[in-house]
């Protein structure tokens, strides 16, 4: 009886673990225009942030079939650029990054502005977001 009491209970925690790590990592900036998450991709750490409202739109390329211009991701050690999606990453259950607050995880670091969003990885790599300009660098 307490062998299986005990299986049980491991199988639960095991299961709200899990759970706990199925909800989304990031954040919303106070104006809740631009959305960001932190996820693995073949174990690597990655960071999407999505605008949702812009002033003007890039064109989109001939090899994206999907939305361009929106949805801005980057490795931790690699590149960072606008992607082309059919998704997005806005999750309303997210918390908000107060403006002047900074947020960090696995090497990305990401400050909230009333001017916008700046995020950048361990290289140095990222992007500036803002509704009036977005830039990569």
């Amino acid at each position: 009886m307490f062998l299986r009491s005990f299986t049980v209970l491991a199988l639960l925690a095991a299961a709200s673990s899990a759970h706990a790590q199925d909800r989304p990592i990031g954040f919303l900036t106070p104006s809740k225009n631009i959305v960001c998450q932190f996820y693995a991709d073949n174990g690597q750490g990655v960071l999407r942030c999505d605008i949702m409202n812009m002033e003007s739109r890039p064109r989109r390329p001939a090899d994206c079939e999907l939305d361009y211009g929106h949805a801005f991701e980057m490795s931790a050690k690699g590149a960072a650029g606008r992607i082309c999606a059919g998704d997005t990453v806005m999750d309303a259950s997210l918390p908000v990054l107060a403006y002047g607050e900074v947020w960090q995880r696995a090497g990305f670091t990401c400050r909230s502005e009333q001017t916008g969003l700046t995020c950048f990885n361990a290289m140095q790599h990222g992007f500036s977001l803002a509704r009036g300009n977005q830039e990569v660098f």
